[in-house]
């Protein structure tokens, strides 16, 4: 990700721009936002992004976040009378799509709601209110008039199960709401700066449509089924516009990639309850660090049976999160699915989803256990509304099932080096750190030796992080943190405590002496020395992150004191 060099400070503005014939785009600019769920660090907050489409009839295509309530309603009542438009689009129901349905309602009780089946069982959930609706499937169609012909293209999981795209003919506009979005705020309405957006496109990517690569590759082909696509009106961030072409391309070889991984786990929630979708997410995200791909199914959905056995008999890990308790056939019919489909050699991992009515986890866990299935990780309780701490909780809980089954791919890649390379390359030493870092209530920490200073002005090292390290995700552009350098001949203790395989969401630094940086990240009391640092930008090296980071501030607690250096003798692992 790319920081922006100027950046309004404390504003939510409002972007009317037409984009196409009898189309304007409404962009709610939320200029300082720098977090959007557990999952992503903003560094240029976000969008959200509304569009209205006049023809014969006129049709609104999502609204925004409630933030934005009365700027967003005065804005749309300026550009087009609320009591004559005819339709409400509902992309998905995400709040930050969504959260003004109901104002909308209320102020045009007439208004034809459309959306997919899902979402508007959804809807009904969140309005509590009658509203004429439009259910809409795959390839129906929509006539506004003067050639606004809307056809819809049902998108389940991009990212939730409700995701449907519009696509005008007129004006060859799509209309994706979250896919190929970014979290980017800036004035421009179109995607002219395609350096500028890149790194927020693949993290935007990674973090939220990673996990659902096989649902994406489906979207592309329905798309391919629609005539050409000039524009795409996405709900976050710049329209897709001078680079369509190469960005969907994008979309589709980091799908591709991703759907070939030869290891997959499946995640089974049912979004609609409690936080499941959230949780769901994270260790979704914990898992993709590690190079393993994920299928992720709504147990709410009515799967297909025989598709949903086939798909449990080929992953390798199973995640299950509870279901209301409840008489809902299809979600008990498919939990007997997944029991009898299970094999010995899966791991299964269980969660609870925080609905209030959870059925009890521990029946379900141990008819796992009693097929033989090995247990990755501890049931995730949920007491209370999860907080960044236990989404944190789930994404170690995801990269240490993945790390499970990939185990035996893991040895046979670190037996495949040849012997003299390894030995020579493991020649290569380095000092011993330890990184420590705290975002809000979240702190994490690792042992490091893949440390080089990289500049003198600015005062600026290197580190290497493994791409399912815990603190990686810590460790985005923009975020601070202390490197805390290790005494020679007195680092024993810290090396042997951070080296230790810390169960998910464990606390690092529990019997560990620390002071808290400036920067709010644990100083280690024995450290030799310490420095407070910004991460600047990353780079992609494979199975690790090369993160380069700004030095402002540091201490050397013991002057005649040297740095630790760690020799090994091989090079194919630390």
């Amino acid at each position: 990700m790319v920081a922006l060099t100027e950046k309004p400070q404390k504003r939510l503005t409002i972007q009317v721009k037409d984009i196409a014939t009898d189309t304007t785009a409404v962009r709610s600019l939320d200029w300082d936002r720098d977090r959007f769920d557990i999952e992503f660090g903003l560094q240029n907050g976000t969008t959200y992004n509304s569009f209205i489409i006049k023809g014969e009839k006129t049709a609104l295509v999502d609204t925004s976040h409630e933030k934005f309530r009365q700027l967003y309603l005065d804005t749309l009542q300026g550009l087009v009378e609320i009591t004559k438009v005819d339709y409400l689009i509902i992309s998905h129901t995400e709040p930050d799509h969504s959260g003004l349905v109901k104002d909308i309602l209320q102020l045009n009780p007439e208004i034809t709601v459309v959306g997919s089946k899902v979402a508007i069982q959804f809807l009904e959930n969140l309005t509590h209110t009658p509203f004429k609706r439009l259910i809409v499937k795959n390839a129906d169609k929509l006539d506004l008039g003067n050639g606004h012909e809307l056809e819809f293209v049902i998108a389940p999981n991009l990212h939730w199960p409700d995701t449907i795209f519009t696509f005008d003919h007129k004006t060859e506009t799509l209309y994706t709401c979250d896919a190929f979005g970014l979290h980017y705020c800036s004035d421009a309405t179109f995607d002219e700066d395609l350096e500028a957006i890149s790194p927020d496109y693949k993290y935007y990517y990674e973090c939220l449509m990673a996990p659902n690569s096989r649902s994406v590759l489906s979207a592309l082909k329905r798309m391919g089924e629609l005539k050409k696509i000039t524009t795409i009106a996405t709900g976050h961030g710049p329209l897709l516009h001078h680079n369509v072409e190469e960005l969907v391309g994008r979309y589709r070889t980091w799908s591709q990639t991703q759907a070939k991984a030869e290891t997959a786990i499946g995640i089974f929630y049912v979004s609609e309850y409690g936080a499941s979708d959230k949780l769901a997410q994270a260790l979704a995200n914990g898992i993709t660090k590690t190079g393993v791909a994920v299928e992720m199914v709504d147990l709410g959905s009515a799967p297909d049976l025989q598709e949903l056995r086939e798909l449990v008999g080929r992953v390798a890990g199973i995640i299950v999160g509870m279901p209301p308790a409840s008489e809902n056939a299809n979600i008990q019919a498919a939990l007997g699915t997944i029991l009898g489909s299970a094999n010995p050699k899966q791991a299964i991992g269980i969660f609870e989803t925080g609905g209030g009515n959870d059925e009890p986890t521990y029946p379900l866990l141990n008819k796992f256990r009693a097929l033989g299935l090995h247990v990755a990780f501890p049931v995730i309780e949920i007491r209370e509304a999860p907080t960044e701490n236990k989404y944190k909780l789930c994404e170690e809980a995801g990269t240490d099932l993945a790390q499970w089954v990939t185990r035996d791919k893991s040895i046979k890649a670190m037996k495949s080096l040849g012997a003299e390379l390894d030995k020579a390359l493991g020649r290569i030493s380095g000092g011993l750190y330890i990184i420590t870092a705290k975002r809000g209530d979240i702190q994490s920490a690792m042992l490091a030796s893949w440390v080089a200073q990289a500049s003198f002005k600015p005062l600026g090292f290197s580190v290497a992080v493994a791409k399912d390290r815990a603190i990686e995700s810590l460790m985005q552009v923009g975020d601070k943190f202390v490197l805390n350098i290790l005494e020679e001949g007195n680092y024993q203790g810290l090396m042997k405590h951070f080296l230790k395989r810390f169960a998910p969401g464990a606390d690092r630094f529990q019997g560990v002496r620390t002071q808290a940086a400036e920067n709010g990240a644990p100083i280690l009391t024995d450290a030799l020395a310490y420095m407070e640092c910004e991460v600047a930008s990353r780079l992609d090296a494979g199975d690790h992150w090369i993160v380069y980071c700004t030095v402002y501030a540091g201490k050397v607690s013991k002057p005649e004191g040297i740095t630790a250096v760690h020799h090994r003798k091989v090079g194919n692992h630390y």
